[in-house]
């Protein structure tokens, strides 16, 4: 008479052997050994047995169960193992491709410059200060002694928002304010954004920046604002560089130059590049602020930052800096 139990066990058996996958391994086990399932289901046919053989039927499918069970374990970290081999090389990276490149940013050409500037000029002695973009009328225009008629002051060349705040046109616009709050001595620079009505080419644009210096002092002179702009201008352009002042009118100095810089050329040549406008600051805006004109004495100077880096890098068109083509920013390290 054969054994259903023996014959079972054979059976799972063999499917364990031949399972392929811990998946499938799985499945065995849930169909031999689930509740109620495979070698299990036969405890039900106990009750129908004699009680003399009940025990030993018993035994036979808990042996059986275990035998099998143990058999699952070993197939299943066997199948576990050759998976995981299997997975790891479909898996695996190849060192020797290329590298995803990790784009990264980076200080646009204007801020490097700009912290060129600060630097260069705290040095010097030079406090930094920040004034407001939307300006009053009274300081950019009325205290820096602009005569009523001056173009600049026309709604075609200035960017006006209402009857008395304009985008201001020069950071020079500063200087009305530090000296209404501050007393000489003092001094002052600052560095910012300046609007005007400017049809755009390669040399000018609505929006561009500019760095504004001044200082007041007793016994300030002349010489000491060609000493100040000459380190400056050395720290921008180089240890060789020189500095030259022809006259020239500014409403709020007296007197005033613009100052060029000594410049060679690709062919060997040095020529002289106007950069900037600077000057004693005139003694109406001095008195205008409750400042002894006879006692105190000053001298104001700017330029534009985009002028500075166009000179130490060759670049040759001012709207490169507002474009964000990638292309030109990527160019500067």
């Amino acid at each position: 008479m054969t054994d259903p139990i023996s014959e079972m066990l054979e059976l799972a058996l063999d499917q364990v052997r031949q399972a392929t996958s811990t998946d499938e391994l799985a499945a065995i086990e849930n169909m031999w050994l689930g509740r109620n399932k495979g070698l299990n289901e036969q405890r039900k046919t106990i009750g129908t047995l004699p009680a003399s053989e009940r025990p030993a039927f018993g035994q036979r499918i808990n042996e059986a169960v275990a035998t099998l069970s143990s058999t699952i374990d070993q197939r299943k970290n066997t199948l576990f193992d050759q998976e995981l081999q299997s997975r790891l090389i479909q898996e695996q990276e190849d060192v020797t491709l290329p590298g995803i490149r990790v784009n990264t940013g980076r200080l646009h050409p204007l801020t490097t410059t700009t912290m060129l500037i600060k630097d260069t000029l705290s040095g010097m002695g030079f406090e930094f200060v920040d004034g407001p973009e939307l300006e009053d009328y009274k300081y950019n225009f009325d205290v820096l002694n602009y005569p009523e008629d001056h173009p600049a002051m026309d709604e075609q060349n200035s960017f006006f928002i209402t009857d008395t705040k304009l985008l201001r046109t020069q950071t020079t616009a500063l200087q009305g304010r530090m000296m209404a709050t501050r007393k000489p001595p003092f001094r002052f620079a600052t560095v910012g954004r300046c609007y005007r009505y400017e049809a755009v080419d390669a040399t000018h644009h609505h929006t561009f920046h500019q760095v504004d210096v001044f200082m007041v002092d007793e016994q300030i002179s002349m010489a000491d604002l060609k000493g100040t702009l000459a380190v400056f201008a050395r720290a921008m352009f180089g240890d060789e560089t020189q500095i030259r002042f022809r006259p020239d009118f500014f409403p709020f100095v007296e007197p005033g130059v613009d100052y060029s810089i000594s410049w060679k050329m690709a062919d060997g040549r040095v020529r002289w590049l106007e950069i900037g406008g600077a000057g004693l600051i005139h003694p109406n805006i001095l008195n205008a602020h409750g400042i002894d004109s006879q006692k105190y004495s000053g001298f104001a100077f700017g330029l534009g930052v985009e002028r500075i880096h166009m000179l130490r890098t060759s670049v040759n068109d001012l709207r490169f800096y507002l474009d964000n083509d990638l292309r030109f920013l990527e160019s500067f390290d």
